[in-house]
């Protein structure tokens, strides 16, 4: 059932949600809640389509370019110049830097990890919110950190006292002791505003920043370094600060400064229920009453948003250092319809529309909290999926009707904009102009990129295979292009720029060898998985100073080049066995299916899904979209047959079933193979060349509610 509201159907349940939890509480009428999100549908959405459309049509155009020159020696800078002429690439305007104000320190000044995570879970974004203080003896003790995992299932007192030199040595790294190693001491206080350490100073004092209890024997010492904060636990009573020369009983990192709430990859919301649910979380979240009830190791857990942390300052002064990662949310991209709105004709509303109204009249309920999740009074909405310019630009619009609907200052909003499409890629300097008062962030997703790098240069030719595709200089200059053009426009202080997600949650020892190189590449965030990630990954930001390492790369001067970005990861010979061709098509089709099942069937649209090798991947929908494209190449230019193909997902949708047999909700899509979900994969794959952009959302989104009926 539909409500009427100025022009709009909207279905029953939505409008009790916005008038009876969304609204109250903040001075917005239900009137003018739904007049100015109509006037935004009426004025905006006509201007939405047209995008989309010069979408299709470019991409018409560049197909045409390769046809055309297929067989002929490949001519770079004709082809620059022939998306010059499209309107594909613009010019490059004047130097500019960006004028986005009132940015909270977390974005501007501090750099460390940044959690994301779907919003329909409440465990997950409670988690995330929580995230901003970990434990560095938990995470390194349940990881592989070590080298190996504890199989014990009681405490190991060997490997506790691994886990704790090690957390000793990070210590003397990173707060060294003028004269000894924290793993000898005995004893902290505090005296005069000095912390002595077994008499001791540290070597940089300006590093103690505050304590809890009494001074003579503290609760807590609180240490600073690269603008992150260190708590040294004591707890003589615990049996690990019992064991502990000094009362030690834990080391806690400031480790998620941020979190991602996403509406977007890693949901499955196709209807006004799973909206409903994802605007009901984060308005939890931004009144601070969401809470979650689950069952581990038989006992029933509670979980809510943590206090603020409270210490002593070396002065005496009391102070308060925030308990929660700062909270953005994730929006929808341009692309997207969804059913739980019609427009006057009947047309399903811009997703986009939908959720730029929906998620900032409820950030809202936060804006005049004291301690709140922003302190400048920001509202701070990542935007993916943009193609270029000109759709940044329309962003900037959205926003912009949104402020003024909602009796907001223009620029309350801030984005992020996910550098994550081809035609933001090479055009990113006048994407970062288009949006220059609201910007406060920018990330590479190197995962949709690649996928919208397949299917922009789908006729171009057959392309490497997924592994060989991130070796090439494309996706190096890529990243190196993100960094340069973000400073070069002045993002250093004022904005994120961030790296993308480490997809092996298991493998934490990887990360730790290989995430330091998102510090390193001048990025003051880059995405974790989870918690326990987001704590180790902090090390990585204590070690290398971010700023530090921006200036070192802005003296350096650019470093990569759109000539080089431009430069199509195709094979020139397919010189390929057909035992590589059959892995690489496996590969794919089973991470394909073992996502697409629990998206369809279960409405799960992120997940740690086995690979081939049985090795837990995170997949969402850039993950699928990538593998899916991958197989549309391939097809489309004769590397596999599609009867090769089917018989590779048949085999494949078994291999799924066992790796999912001991799940109770789980359905087979063995050996009928006529499930939704089998078909939605087959869908992705053999008309994946047609898909708008590659994307997955159409066959997903309509899949999902062909099965809920």
């Amino acid at each position: 059932m539909r409500t009427e509201k100025y022009g709009l159907k909207v279905d029953d349940k939505l409008v009790e949600f916005v008038e009876a939890n969304a609204l109250p509480g903040i001075d917005i009428s239900s009137d003018n809640f739904w007049k100015g999100l109509a006037s935004i549908v009426n004025n905006l959405g006509p201007k939405n389509r047209e995008l989309l459309q010069k979408r299709k049509e470019l991409k018409q155009k560049i197909d045409g370019w390769h046809i055309e020159n297929r067989g002929k020696q490949f001519d770079a800078a004709n082809y620059k110049e022939f998306l010059k002429s499209i309107g594909y690439l613009v010019d490059e305007g004047a130097d500019f830097e960006i004028e986005t104000s009132n940015v909270d320190d977390e974005i501007a000044n501090i750099a460390g990890p940044q959690l994301v995570v779907p919003i329909t879970n409440s465990r997950f974004a409670l988690n995330a919110a929580n995230a901003r203080f970990g434990s560095l003896y938990d995470s390194v003790y349940g990881t592989d950190v070590l080298g190996s995992i504890s199989q014990s299932k009681s405490y190991d007192p060997a490997r506790g006292a691994e886990v704790i030199a090690y957390a000793k040595n990070f210590l003397d790294e990173t707060f060294p002791i003028s004269g000894l190693s924290h793993a000898d001491a005995t004893n902290y206080l505090v005296k005069d505003g000095v912390l002595l350490v077994d008499g001791k100073k540290l070597k940089d004092t300006e590093q103690f920043a505050g304590f809890r209890g009494p001074e003579n024997s503290p609760e807590g010492i609180l240490l600073k370094n690269n603008n992150l904060h260190v708590e040294l636990y004591f707890n003589k009573e615990l049996p690990i600060g019992q064991a502990d020369k000094a009362g030690i009983a834990d080391v806690i990192l400031e480790s998620a400064l941020s979190a991602i709430m996403d509406c977007e990859d890693s949901v499955a919301a196709v209807d006004a229920e799973d909206k409903i649910l994802a605007y009901t979380n984060w308005l939890g979240l931004m009144k601070r009453d969401l809470t979650c009830s689950f069952t581990k190791a038989g006992k029933t857990l509670r979980r809510k948003l943590l206090p603020d942390r409270k210490y002593i300052s070396p002065n005496g002064t009391q102070f308060q250092l925030k308990g929660r990662a700062l909270m953005l949310v994730r929006n929808v991209g341009h692309l997207m319809t969804n059913p739980a709105i019609l427009d006057t004709y009947g047309n399903e509303i811009g997703e986009g529309l939908m959720d730029a109204m929906f998620t900032v009249a409820i950030a809202m309920h936060d804006l005049d909290r004291k301690s709140g999740n922003s302190i400048t009074g920001s509202v701070y909405i990542v935007k993916p999926k943009m193609h270029g310019p000109e759709e940044v630009a329309f962003t900037d619009e959205i926003f912009t009707e949104v402020e003024k609907a909602l009796g907001l200052p223009q620029y309350t909003v801030k984005i992020g904009i996910m550098d994550e499409e081809r035609r933001t890629t090479v055009n990113l300097k006048e994407c970062i102009r288009a949006a220059k008062n609201r910007v406060a962030f920018i990330n590479t997703g190197f995962l949709d990129r690649t996928g919208d790098e397949i299917h922009t240069s789908m006729e171009a030719g057959p392309f490497l295979r997924k592994d060989e595709i991130k070796k090439q200089p494309w996706i190096a200059a890529y990243e190196d292009q993100n960094v340069d053009v973000g400073l070069a426009c002045g993002l250093q202080g004022k904005a994120q720029i961030g790296k993308g997600m480490w997809a092996v949650p298991d493998n934490m020892a990887d990360m730790m060898d290989q995430k330091i190189s998102h510090p390193d590449s001048g990025a003051n965030c880059a995405w974790v998985p989870s918690p326990t990630a987001a704590t180790l990954h902090a090390i990585h930001y204590h070690k290398i100073d971010v700023f530090a390492r921006q200036d070192e790369i802005q003296k350096g001067g650019k470093r990569a080049s759109v000539d080089t970005i431009l430069q199509f990861p195709i094979s020139q010979r397919q010189n390929w066995s057909n035992d590589e061709i059959t892995r690489e098509i496996e590969n794919n089709a089973q991470g394909i299916l073992g996502y697409v099942v629990r998206w369809v069937d279960q409405g799960i649209g992120c997940s740690k899904v086995p690979d081939i090798n049985n090795v837990g991947l995170m997949e969402d929908r850039a993950t699928c979209r990538i593998s899916a494209q991958h197989i549309a190449n391939w097809l489309h230019h004769g590397i596999v047959t599609p009867e090769e193909v089917m018989q590779i997902l048949q085999r494949m949708a078994g291999v799924v079933d066992s790796q999912n047999a001991n799940d109770p909700a789980y359905s087979p899509m063995s050996p009928n193979f006529t499930s939704i979900s089998f078909q939605a994969a087959c869908d992705l794959v053999f008309k994946g060349a047609i898909q708008p952009s590659g994307y997955t959302e159409p066959v997903l989104h309509a899949r999902r509610l062909e099965l809920k009926g």
